[in-house]
């Protein structure tokens, strides 16, 4: 990139910045569905920075968000120093979202903004708002259609910000979640069709809380299906990593496996390509 096309793209950038305050500044007091991820975590900070305590999170208490992944958005939404609420979703209790159909994603969608549509209600906040950024495509996202059935607005993605420039401006911010790999909830695990239970979820939750023991970075475990061998419901886990790490992956995978199987899946399989992000 010559230099010139480098000051272009930093003039592009706070064009847009500018924009997404200009959009922000008129939705207040704004609630803010956050999930400690890339987007919601900027428009969480910036909302903050222009509205103050007018700008309120909410985060989705799911039993598909990691508990440590949960810490972790509530630590970094004390840091920016706004105001955050968790509110329990029980998208489980939902057969439709929990026969685990291509478009779950929708119900949990509706769940979460079902509970926030009540609360802006109930304190007369005038917009709801989500990270949606502009290289989402609306037509392969099912909480893209629950977000325009509840009126939720995606500031990012009207300001034009794609994820390059979420994360460039996350780092202008001093964010630290600018380089933060994205993080799909648990269920993603899991294979569309295979039901989602509590138990499935913590099979995921150990699973992937041991491969980041052993210290890497980008990575699924997905859940295999229980093969109920001599009567034993367990499920089996396979293993990917990015392309970065399949170096580390060969040198641990002997003791990966074992602690893998220790923690109770049936079976471990590695996944001897990438992980596609």
């Amino acid at each position: 990139m010559t230099l010139s096309s480098q000051g272009s793209v930093s003039t592009d950038l706070a064009a847009k910045e500018a924009l997404l305050e200009r959009i922000l500044s008129r939705h207040a007091p704004l609630l803010i569905a956050y999930s400690g991820g890339v987007d919601s975590t900027l428009l969480l900070a910036v909302a903050h920075r222009m509205l103050g305590d007018q700008v309120t999170g909410i985060i989705a208490d799911s039993p598909s968000l990691p508990r440590a992944s949960l810490n972790e958005a509530v630590r970094v939404a004390k840091e920016i120093g706004v105001q955050l609420e968790l509110v329990a979703t029980t998208e489980l209790d939902d057969p439709r979202y929990a026969e685990n159909p291509i478009n779950r994603c929708y119900f949990c969608k509706a769940e979460l903004f079902t509970r926030m549509d009540q609360v802006a209600r109930e304190r007369d906040f005038a917009a709801i708002a989500y990270g949606e950024n502009a290289d989402d495509p609306a037509h392969l996202r099912p909480g893209s259609r629950a977000a325009a059935e509840f009126s939720v607005i995606a500031p990012l993605k009207e300001a034009g910000l794609t994820k390059a420039d979420v994360r460039a401006l996350s780092r202008k911010l001093g964010l630290p979640t600018a380089d933060a790999p994205a993080q799909p909830c648990l269920s993603s695990r899991i294979p569309h069709g295979t039901r989602v239970t509590s138990e499935a979820l913590d099979y995921v939750e150990r699973g992937e809380a041991i491969v980041r023991q052993f210290g890497f970075k980008v990575f699924r475990v997905r859940y295999l299906t229980p093969e109920g061998v001599e009567g034993l419901n367990r499920p089996g886990a396979k293993v990917q990593v990015s392309a970065k790490e399949m170096p580390k992956l060969e040198s641990t995978r002997s003791t990966l496996i074992a602690a893998l199987s220790a923690s109770g899946f049936s079976r471990v399989e590695i996944d001897p390509n990438p992980l596609q992000r």
